[in-house]
C-alpha cells in the first residue's frame, strides 16, 4: 500500500483551502433545505424554494406544513444550500452553505410582503400569483446569524450574519482512522 496512514493525513493537513464560491452557490440553487424542531424537540426536515434579498431569504409555505408551523412557534431553523449532486465531482466533497437563521413572518399588504414576492416571481415564476393569493400561505424571512460553508476536503470556513468568511476551520486536519 502506497499511502500509509502518516502520508494521508500530511496531504489533509497541507491541503490548500479552495476559493469561497457562496454566491455562486446562492445563484444556482433554486431551494433551501431547512432543518426545524417543535416544541418537544422533534426534528423535521424539509425544503422550501427561495429568494435572496441582501442577505436574508424568503419562502412562501403553507401553514398546513409541519415545517411552517416549527418556523413560526421556534421562530429559528437551520438553513442550507447545497451543490447539485449531479453537478458535484465528489459527493463527499459538496459545496454546502449552512446557516442558523431566526424567522420572522412578513405581514401581507406591507412593502415587505410586496418585496419578497416580488423576488419570489422572478426567481421562481408566475406560480408565484397563484400561491400568494391562497390564505394558508404566508411568507418568512430567514435572517442569518452564522454559519459555516464548505467546498471540499479542508477547505472549510466560518460565516457571519452577512455571509462573508470570517475565518478558515482547517486548525484541525482529517485523521486516518488506526485498524
Amino acid at each position: 500500500m502506497q499511502n500509509t496512514t502518516e502520508e494521508l493525513e500530511n496531504k489533509t493537513k497541507k491541503a490548500k483551502p479552495l476559493t469561497p464560491k457562496i454566491e455562486e452557490l446562492l445563484q444556482q440553487s433554486k431551494s433551501v433545505i431547512l432543518s426545524t424542531i417543535n416544541e418537544k424537540g422533534a426534528p423535521n426536515a424539509s425544503y422550501a424554494p427561495f429568494a435572496q434579498i441582501g442577505n436574508k431569504f424568503y419562502i412562501l409555505v403553507s401553514f398546513m406544513a409541519v415545517h411552517t408551523k416549527n418556523l413560526k412557534e421556534q421562530m429559528k431553523a437551520s438553513a442550507m444550500f447545497i451543490e447539485d449532486e449531479k453537478e458535484t465531482k465528489q459527493i463527499y466533497a459538496r459545496d454546502r452553505l449552512t446557516l442558523d437563521v431566526t424567522c420572522n413572518e412578513i405581514e401581507r399588504d406591507t412593502p415587505e410582503w410586496e418585496a419578497g414576492i416580488s423576488k419570489l416571481k422572478e426567481t421562481h415564476g408566475k406560480i408565484l400569483d397563484m400561491l400568494s393569493s391562497m390564505e394558508d400561505f404566508i411568507l418568512i424571512e430567514l435572517s442569518p446569524v452564522k454559519g459555516s460553508y464548505v467546498n471540499g476536503f479542508g477547505s472549510a470556513y466560518t460565516v457571519d450574519e452577512q455571509l462573508k468568511i470570517v475565518q478558515h476551520k482547517n486548525d484541525v486536519a482529517h485523521k486516518v482512522a488506526k485498524k
